[in-house]
């Protein structure tokens, strides 16, 4: 029976990894009947992330571009400024300027900022039944990432609507009325960003938005549509992907008892254990190329002009890959998660959400002595390219 990969079938969303097993062992180059080369094991998903002729550049696409409002949109006149849909110079001039924030030291550096914010919501949801997703994951990173940047944070509920809509934009699945609400939602956020922009320039502040403003390279300001569009792609990729591995990563604990036991006797693993609980149950599943040139893999050559759906959750359960690749194991060495990606876009937040992450789960085991779902009646979210609940119902005990 032939395999027909749809991204839109609801199952998808509830659970991809049955999928995504068939695809990798009957039909891991898969023809798609929407017109992309579907790829599910870790080898070929690594190879073409890495290749010089697969592009980001997916703007470029006119079937791409007319479904997101078309050329001249708002949203398309963003993200063809996003470092994400940028290849070569384009892309390192841009990632240059904002690398500067994220480097491993200054990371580090906000761990007691991002413990302080952990604290404070964990105390406002106390003892018994809460939503960790609304108490928790989806305020905690919208919270750094407005601290970095120098937004107010009475400015956070906004950016995180203005946020939601837009990070539609990668999604394979998106609706005409999705459509308007990321062009309407771009408009509203680069206006609000402007604003800010005018105030650093006038009082530069220690904050990324200040940096931007007055950052060179060679010689090079970056524009304010630069700025504003790499604004917004800081937030959609910070945030959306942040709240998913919060959740994901709890959520995989709790089915693995054995592993939340070692995690709580021996908080100290959590660091090494963030790689594996990434690549169990990756917030990022789906990510798209444009090839540019062949792209030769181990059974086939993928042509120019082929456009390439990279399953990043079935790479990440490739057994070829991984021993016992569908249970968490925290002890596992010599993992290469691609749930972050590979190659020269490497995402550049990624050891931020990973240290959000260790920091939530680390108070979370700290604080109660028993964490209990309270339904297994799960609602994941309707984004098939970011993975993540629409609710976390817990129950805390001290």
């Amino acid at each position: 029976m032939s395999i027909i990969f749809d991204p839109r079938d609801p199952s998808i969303r509830t659970d991809p990894y049955p999928v995504y097993r068939r695809l990798r062992e009957t039909d891991p180059i898969h023809q798609s009947h929407f017109g992309y080369w579907v790829l599910s094991r870790y080898a070929d998903v690594d190879a073409v992330l890495c290749a010089p002729g697969a592009s980001s550049e997916f703007y470029r696409n006119t079937t791409w571009a007319n479904r997101r409002g078309g050329a001249d949109s708002p949203l398309l006149q963003s993200v063809q400024n996003w470092m994400l849909m940028l290849d070569g110079p384009a892309h390192r001039r841009i990632r240059g300027v904002i690398g500067k924030v994220f480097t491993r030291a200054s990371v580090a550096r906000l761990r007691p900022r991002i413990t302080a914010e952990t604290d404070r919501l964990l105390d406002a949801v106390g003892e018994g039944e809460t939503d960790l997703i609304d108490s928790l994951a989806l305020p905690l990173p919208v919270t750094v990432t407005c601290e970095l940047l120098g937004l107010p944070p009475y400015d956070r509920d906004q950016c995180r609507r203005w946020t939601k809509q837009i990070s539609r934009v990668i999604d394979p699945s998106i609706t005409f009325e999705d459509t308007t609400g990321m062009n309407t939602a771009e408009v509203e956020f680069r206006e609000y960003v402007a604003e800010q922009l005018d105030e650093r320039r006038s009082t530069p502040r220690e904050d990324i938005l200040s940096l931007l403003v007055h950052a060179e390279v060679d010689g090079v300001r970056l524009t304010d549509r630069e700025i504003i569009a790499n604004v917004l792609f800081l937030f959609v990729a910070g945030h959306e992907t942040t709240v998913n591995l919060i959740g994901n990563g709890l959520l995989a604990l709790l089915r693995h008892p054995d592993q939340l036991r070692m995690l709580r006797e021996n908080p100290e693993m959590i660091t090494d254990a963030m790689d594996e609980i990434t690549r169990y149950d990756a917030p990022v599943q789906i990510v798209s190329r444009l090839l540019t040139d062949d792209v030769a893999l181990e059974d086939v050559t993928l042509p120019a002009g082929a456009k390439v759906m990279l399953l990043f959750g079935a790479a990440s359960r490739d057994p070829a890959r991984y021993r016992d690749p569908d249970r968490l194991d925290l002890t596992r060495t010599g993992i290469k998660t691609l749930a972050f990606s590979s190659g020269p876009h490497y995402c550049i937040g990624a050891a931020l959400g990973k240290l959000e992450t260790s920091v939530v789960l680390t108070e979370l085991l700290r604080r109660y002595s028993r964490i209990e779902l309270t339904s297994e009646n799960l609602v994941w979210r309707p984004n098939v390219s970011f993975r993540g609940l629409q609710r976390l119902p817990l129950r805390l005990m001290r």
